[in-house]
């Protein structure tokens, strides 16, 4: 195991170090040899995919760098030196350079420990000695001149070890460089680690899902849960009329006319989320692009008009995906399984929310017998035309019953006729569609994370400008995610006639009505459940991503994990 050093915290991208997908005859970065090294799935999805996540050892490890900075005061060492080669195939940036006893000698600076030899000493971990070899060898043809070893300080124990540049480690650079080209050839992402230790601590751990993919495979128990129990940073909505969104420094600012209503941290973001008359800068949108922030933007009346992401997904993703997609086989197996789903959340929230009350259970009996009977025609429809016939007679029937759901002195305010969208002909629809919009939006945020195509599905047709797979994966979390909380929340008398207007026979949600929408989903979002396959808990805005790549997984060598999440 090689988690003692800091390059070794896998995933971890240096300052200097570029990403995104390689030409064929790219030189390969040199971290990308250390990332091979170590696991050559993470060398895959770094290198080839162009996926880079920082957690907290990487941005410690980028803390360090900077702390040292960029030039030497004294002038004894010369910092941050680009370096390549098309002979060696192999291109970086060394730490540092300093001369000693009349030679140059590349210093790597790793803010974890030695690793120790038999004998106890400290000594270099294997991936550490390829690095600073490749950047020694690198050195020698840049200046003509031999470089006899390199250096490792590992500031955790504030120990330098040395690296001699032995004809054993010059070919082991020139293997590992052929290695890698071989592995950037493929299409197909290399099997997950061997050794369960080294993806504990690895930082692409959330995207790769080792623990997942080997119970999959029935390799192993229960997974333990790498993939992030809840977001690391926050949805932000910005709702009022007139208000702009610029850039100050590294801060999103948010003002409405001459009153600042909040500043906020890029690293804190996750996706911006602009409803109606919002404006954004240019200089505001470069930033959340450069961090990874999603922008989304909504109508006032909660359409989804269309968002910005940083990357479109690798070509080597939209290859896969396109390849399952278009095949009917495997879209049938994920449509059935995708409408099982919606079908058995809609009859299982029936259940609940007439547990203990004879009279709606009764008034509901003749629906649960429609769904237990559509559901039984999913699990054996021999198309997709066939599930969307079963799923709409369920879905009809489903909203029929709504009704019965809402106590009865809120039901001349809020019960439902039927399921109306555009527009939406009662207040409960108006709610629920405002509600679904949102759901779309967290829905495509995650798509776009995990690096999808969202034109691409495998249930949904495109008959409309909204994406296919987005409508797709918001099948699974329609009813947990807000039809639950909306009935909820208007049995408990949180809704007023002020919460909407009306014009023109239609009826949307008002500003309060949104505000208090938008925080009944990201409350919901917030709420942690147990996965009843994985066994691990997870907050339900984690677990719209992780059903993304779960769906990923279906045609990347582990299958059967996908739209299993089912309400208790």
């Amino acid at each position: 195991m090689t988690s003692g050093q800091d390059a070794s915290v896998p995933g971890a991208a240096m300052p200097g170090g570029s990403s995104g997908v390689l030409e064929a005859d790219e030189p390969i970065r040199v971290m990308g040899l250390h990332s091979l090294t170590y696991c050559e799935r993470l060398f895959y999805l770094e290198e080839v995919e162009g996926i880079l996540l920082a957690d907290e050892a990487v941005y410690a490890g980028r803390a360090l760098h900077e702390e040292r900075g960029e030039l030497d005061p004294s002038g004894t060492e010369l910092r941050g030196l680009e370096v390549s080669s098309e002979r060696l195939g192999l291109r970086g940036r060394v730490d540092a350079v300093r001369t000693r006893e009349g030679n140059l000698v590349p210093y790597e600076h790793k803010r974890g420990r030695a690793f120790r030899d038999a004998q106890g000493q400290p000594t270099a971990w294997p991936s550490d000695a390829l690095q600073v070899a490749a950047y020694a060898m690198l050195l020698e043809e840049r200046f003509g001149r031999p470089v006899p070893e390199g250096r490792v300080r590992y500031h955790a124990e504030n120990v330098t070890v040395r690296v001699p540049l032995t004809e054993e480690l010059r070919a082991a650079v020139v293997a590992a460089v052929a290695r890698a080209r071989s592995v950037r050839a493929r299409l197909e992402r290399p099997p997950v680690s061997d050794d369960e230790r080294r993806c504990a601590r690895c930082s692409l751990a959330p995207v790769c899902l080792p623990e997942e993919e080997r119970f999959a495979l029935g390799t192993a128990g229960e997974p333990a849960r790498l993939f992030p129990a809840v977001p690391d940073r926050e949805v932000v909505h910005v709702m009022t009329a007139g208000a702009m969104v610029r850039r100050s420094g590294e801060r999103l600012v948010i003002r409405a006319g001459d009153s600042e209503l909040e500043s906020l941290p890029i690293r804190a973001v996750g996706a911006l989320v602009l409803h109606g008359a919002v404006q954004v800068s240019a200089q505001a949108l470069q930033l959340c692009l450069a961090h990874d922030v999603s922008v989304h933007w909504l109508t006032a009346g909660g359409r989804y008009m269309g968002s910005l992401a940083p990357s479109a997904g690798s070509v080597q993703r939209r290859l896969r995906q396109y390849a399952a997609v278009t095949d009917p086989g495997t879209a049938l197996r994920l449509a059935r399984r995708l409408v099982s789903a919606r079908v058995e959340s809609q009859l299982r929230f029936l259940l609940r929310a007439t547990r203990g009350d004879g009279e709606a259970r009764t008034a509901v009996a003749e629906t649960v017998a429609v769904l237990r009977a559509q559901l039984k025609q999913v699990a054996r429809a021999e198309g997709v035309a066939a599930l969307r016939g079963y799923e709409g007679v369920a879905s009809k029937a489903y909203f029929a019953a709504l009704p019965l759901l809402i106590h009865q002195e809120m039901r001349s305010l809020l019960a439902p006729r039927g399921r109306s969208r555009r527009p939406p002909r009662d207040r409960f629809n108006a709610a629920l569609s405002f509600g679904y919009a949102l759901l779309y939006s967290r829905v495509q945020q995650s798509i776009l994370a995990v690096g999808l195509d969202p034109a691409l599905g495998f249930y949904h047709a495109p008959r409309s400008a909204a994406y296919p797979l987005a409508l797709d994966v918001m099948e699974l979390f329609r009813v947990p995610l807000w039809d639950m909380p909306l009935v909820a929340s208007i049995n408990r008398r949180q809704w007023s006639s002020s919460d909407f207007v009306e014009a023109g026979g239609s009826i949307w949600l008002s500003d309060s009505g949104r505000r208090k929408a938008a925080k009944l989903f990201e409350d919901r979002l917030a709420e942690s459940w147990k996965h009843p396959v994985l066994g691990y808990s997870l907050s339900y805005a984690r677990t719209i991503e992780l059903e993304v790549r779960l769906l990923e997984k279906e045609w990347t060598g582990s299958p059967g994990l996908f739209a299993r999440l089912r309400l208790r």
